[in-house]
């Protein structure tokens, strides 16, 4: 396992949201693969707290689709097939586009959007440039207006880490085309094109659903 998880949670509110934040990270950036086993005891020892949070962290986990808890397995990351990938990405069709046109609309202001893909261009390595990349994406839909919008777009992206993940162990990512998508996307953000924005995203998600789980 990777240094990340082995810091430990430093110091958030509590040690359940501690080790919620930790577990979430690890599996956001593939530290923690898709079917891997999560033993509590292994990551209580990992994250410096008792088994506990790490219990009600991994139930929370399970709620929001990222981690799945068997009575006789015990819980393990969640493994998404093609066909569970089409129906997030289907959604993320429908709702991301309006989300972000709906933010446009409202004369968001675009600077964590920008400093979020700055931050991806630059990033020295996968997980960075994983996490810097769903921050931009999020910055695009999280002004929309509508708060449970947010949330189902929130609980998408994070499933969507998890198809990325399968993905991109079977073909590694242009980041160089992902970056000049995401580009254009902002640009027309910025320049107020609600319509022209929201197509280029639409287009951005459909492309990575049909390069990689299309039957």
């Amino acid at each position: 396992m990777n240094a990340s998880l082995a810091d430990g949670p430093g110091t958030p509110p509590s040690r359940t949201a501690a080790a919620l934040d930790a577990i979430k990270r690890a599996i956001l950036t593939g530290e923690l693969r898709p079917g891997q086993p999560l033993v509590e005891s292994e990551l209580a020892r990992l994250l410096g707290v008792s088994k506990t949070p790490v219990r009600e962290a991994l139930k929370t986990l399970a709620g929001t689709g990222l981690v799945t808890i068997s009575p006789y397995k015990g819980a393990a990351v969640r493994v998404i097939d093609d066909a569970s990938a089409r129906h997030i990405y289907d959604l993320r069709r429908l709702l991301e586009p309006e989300a972000l046109a709906r933010a446009v609309a409202a004369g968001t202001d675009w600077a964590a959007a920008d400093s979020a893909l700055v931050r991806a261009e630059s990033a020295t390595d996968e997980a960075a440039r994983s996490l810097a990349t769903r921050d931009f994406h999020r910055a695009l839909y999280a002004e929309s207006g509508n708060p449970l919008l947010t949330r189902m777009l929130d609980e998408l992206r994070d499933q969507a880490a998890l198809v990325s993940a399968v993905a991109w162990r079977r073909d590694p990512p242009s980041w160089a085309y992902e970056s000049a998508e995401h580009r254009a996307i902002l640009a027309a953000a910025t320049a107020g094109d609600d319509a022209e924005a929201s197509a280029l995203l639409r287009t951005h998600i459909e492309s990575f659903a049909t390069r990689n789980f299309t039957s």
